[in-house]
């Protein structure tokens, strides 16, 4: 994973490079924001946060803030008066899943708890913040840090989408899946559960598409 991010970051950086002379903006815009996916560092997109803009641009619209400031929730970088803070300068819609996003992936014990609360007991939260939340939740960098909520997820999965019915299955089989952990273990936690538990057809259905597609990454891999 560190050689890939860095042939992204260098890729980007390149495109950033080749584009400064006004032309092909939506090429430029792309590689900012893989830029900043694939940062590791925190120094030049926390640069870009703090200016406002990346050197010949684009200006940072909001999209793109919340985008730099996840990323630096994931390494760390901020904490949650940098969040309260973002979202005070765009309460919108966008704003608060923005800021659901970075809360989740704060690394630290208490943000993992809370989120994952968030998305499985507090029965209030909407559609659209539970999936924010776990678009913030599972990251690979912090694989020590979640590597114990993997096996609850999937007795967590069922009660809430039998609480709250299709949509939420759909999200929870979807965004809340851990992804991130392509390893044997994973699988068959997985297989075990769908062979033992009855579920929801939403659920059932996202469900076996995920571990389909984790069965095909660790083939990858082992190819």
């Amino acid at each position: 994973r560190p050689a890939a991010l860095a042939t992204l970051r260098n890729i980007c950086r390149d495109l950033i490079r080749r584009t400064e002379d006004g032309n092909g903006i939506g090429l430029r815009l792309t590689a900012v924001r893989h830029f900043i996916d694939a940062a590791t560092q925190p120094d030049g997109i926390q640069d870009w946060f703090r200016t406002g803009g990346v050197p010949g641009g684009p200006e940072l619209d909001p999209e793109l803030r919340w985008r730099i400031l996840r990323r630096l929730a994931v390494l760390g970088a901020t904490d949650e008066a940098d969040i309260a803070a973002e979202l005070a300068r765009d309460p919108s819609a966008t704003g608060q899943e923005g800021a659901a996003r970075c809360r989740a992936a704060l690394p630290t014990p208490e943000a993992k708890a809370a989120a994952w609360a968030g998305m499985f007991e507090d029965d209030s939260l909407s559609n659209y913040l539970f999936t924010a939340t776990a678009q913030g939740f599972w990251q690979p960098e912090q694989d020590a840090l979640v590597r114990d909520y993997i096996p609850r997820y999937y007795r967590d999965a069922k009660a809430v989408a039998d609480r709250r019915g299709p949509a939420i299955a759909e999200a929870a089989g979807r965004y809340a899946f851990p992804q991130f952990a392509v390893d044997k273990e994973s699988l068959h936690l997985g297989e075990e559960f769908l062979r033992a538990t009855a579920t929801i057809p939403a659920l059932h259905r996202k469900l076996t598409d995920q571990l389909d597609d984790l069965r095909r990454a660790l083939a990858v891999r082992g190819s």
